[in-house]
């Protein structure tokens, strides 16, 4: 007996012990109470409030079909007349279902209410029969012209007329039904309620039991358990932040004070620990270190470091020198082909600039007129073209697939070809050259022979051909619109839903004639500016925000017209980066 230790674990067993008895007792109670209660919750759950839903339902299919069967009876329609065909199926279907659910339900009922199911379901057999003979006899449009059978169906649907009375009758047997199924439900709920209030007295004083006996176990624990490991606790997140402490624990004799022991044999360690890897910090490789044992980790690990370390500082600087006289190597060779790279975009920017109509042509053929051109990189995949054959001016809008130098390539295909066209055309029309277009740039990607390896790019475009002398605009687009603004509002001209480049047998590509009136403006353009993000939640700017910005600077000049949709679109875009090549061809007519 003299070597008895009155542990922590014997401490804390003794406390919740006691405090194991009194829950057992109140878990007991309580247990036996939720059985009771959960056999009443079950039979409301799944028996008297599946009741009442099952009969209200079927409530409300009697009094639909009345006024569906009214209908059939009043109004002459054909058989497959909206109305006559859903009071088939509430007959064939709904019908059915409900009185099998109710069937299923009242075999839980007590012998006074089946035989009320009884009785309801026989009378809607008999309104069921009453329906036949109406939709029987009324089976046709011409059957509602004969006076005998019209007759004999208003003694049926007339107010006070048989159906009027069974929906009655049968509306009072459900009715009753839906009390009784509610007044067991209420019974229910008042026996769970007592039930609970008396486990709560219960609950109540056995509470206060255990609440008291905490109180007592927890100022005995927090005494002599949770105070010394609160200390060890604060020791441990000083070590865990690397401060080692300066206070030591005072031993003890149960399992904290070997705790305690360990910690401050734990502290002289890290102590010696630190002093050894300054020394080794400061270049002093002779510095004498012990492990605390043959397994100390730590301290072996530190050893084998101060070995590593010192083989590493022998050639850590010629490897400096090396690695550095190397990447300034690669930093001068990447900056010599970045710089290269750079001249021969810029220099295909000043090719693809010189290709394109100087903004002084654009004017000199249509005075009132923009170009918003917005490259997304150096140089753009969307491109303009202006020409003029036969007293028209044709202008257009081209977006090529991608953008920066592969669509640049596509614009020196596509401007060129769409030239070529145009001079080996007679009496060319927007959908003329635009066929043509596809076509050479079909034949420029796709060679004979090389079917494994078509290039499947192609363009976007909106082509027009204006007449001076007739005031005249005929207009093609490749999924590309035309918008048309006119006294306030705006006309989309939609293009054709295929690309310049996906050349398909038998699909050639459409016009659309306009007559110009005076005042009207139009707009083409490629999608990089409604597919801008941006704004506040960084979402697209829509096609549908375009055509509003456009209606909202009809009284503006043209140029004027060019500044604000330029500053819009730096607003929209904020610090995110364009996404896209941004094209818009503005024309106004006067």
């Amino acid at each position: 007996m003299s070597n008895f230790r009155f542990t922590i674990g014997r401490k804390i067993g003794t406390g919740f012990g006691v405090l194991i008895f009194l829950t057992l007792a109140v878990f007991v109670l309580t247990k036996k109470t939720i059985n009771s209660s959960r056999k009443i919750t079950d039979t409301i759950v799944h028996i008297n409030s599946p009741s009442v839903d099952a009969l209200q339902q079927l409530k409300i299919l009697i009094l639909d079909s009345k006024l569906l069967i009214n209908h059939w009876a009043i109004y002459q329609s054909p058989p497959e007349h909206p109305k006559k065909l859903r009071l088939q199926a509430l007959l064939n279907q709904k019908f059915p279902q409900a009185i099998a659910r109710v069937d299923t339900l009242a075999k839980y009922w007590t012998e006074e209410e089946i035989k009320k199911k009884d009785e309801l379901l026989a009378q809607i057999e008999q309104l069921f029969g009453q329906y036949e003979i109406i939709m029987t006899q009324l089976n046709s449009f011409t059957s509602y012209e004969d006076p005998e059978i019209k007759f004999t169906i208003n003694l049926l649907v007339d107010d006070g007329g048989e159906i009027d009375i069974q929906t009655q009758t049968i509306e009072l047997l459900l009715d009753e039904l839906i009390i009784l199924q509610r007044q067991k439900t209420e019974t229910g709920s008042q026996l769970m309620i007592s039930s609970f209030d008396r486990l709560e007295k219960i609950v109540v004083w056995l509470g206060f039991a255990l609440f008291i006996g905490g109180i007592l176990i927890a100022f005995f624990t927090v005494q002599s358990i949770v105070k010394p490991v609160q200390k060890l606790r604060r020791q441990l997140l000083l070590l865990g932040k690397g401060i080692i402490p300066k206070e030591t624990m005072r031993p003890r004799s149960d399992e904290i004070g070997d705790m305690a022991q360990a910690l401050n044999d734990l502290v002289q360690g890290f102590k010696r620990t630190t002093e050894f890897a300054k020394e080794i910090g400061s270049g002093n490789f002779e510095s004498e270190y012990q492990p605390l044992s043959d397994q100390d980790t730590l301290g072996h690990s530190l050893l084998a470091m101060r070995a590593a370390l010192y083989d590493l500082t022998r050639n850590l600087e010629q490897k400096v020198k090396e690695r550095t006289e190397e990447i300034e190597k690669q930093k001068k060779e990447i900056e010599y082909l970045y710089t290269q790279v750079t001249d021969s975009i810029k220099y295909a920017k000043r090719i693809q600039t010189a290709i394109l109509p100087p903004i002084d042509y654009a004017r000199k053929l249509l005075p009132e007129s923009f170009i918003l051109f917005r490259p997304k990189d150096i140089v753009s995949g969307d491109f303009y073209w202006m020409d003029q054959k036969d007293n028209k001016i044709l202008f257009g809008a081209f977006d090529c697939t991608g953008h920066g130098v592969p669509g640049a390539f596509m614009t020196i295909i596509g401007y060129n070809k769409l030239s070529e066209a145009l001079a080996t055309t007679e009496h060319p029309t927007p959908a003329v050259l635009l066929n043509k277009l596809n076509i050479a740039v079909q034949q420029t990607f796709n060679k004979e022979g090389s079917s494994a390896t078509e290039v499947k790019d192609g363009m976007d475009a909106a082509l027009c051909s204006f007449d001076p002398q007739t005031n005249q605009l005929t207009f093609s687009g490749a999924y590309n619109p035309l918008y048309l603004v006119r006294n306030g509002e705006i006309e989309q001209i939609k293009g054709d839903k295929f690309p310049v480049g996906a050349f398909v047998e038998e699909q050639n590509f459409t016009d659309h004639t306009v007559q110009i009136q005076k005042g009207d403006t139009i707009y083409i353009f490629s999608d990089g500016y409604p597919d801008q993000f941006g704004g506040p939640k960084g979402k697209k700017f829509m096609y549908k925000n375009f055509r509003k910005l456009l209606l909202s600077i009809q009284d503006k000049s043209m140029q004027e017209q060019h500044d604000i949709l330029n500053r819009k679109l730096e607003e929209w875009m904020g610090p995110l980066e364009q996404v896209d090549d941004v094209l818009i061809i503005g024309v106004r007519f006067n």
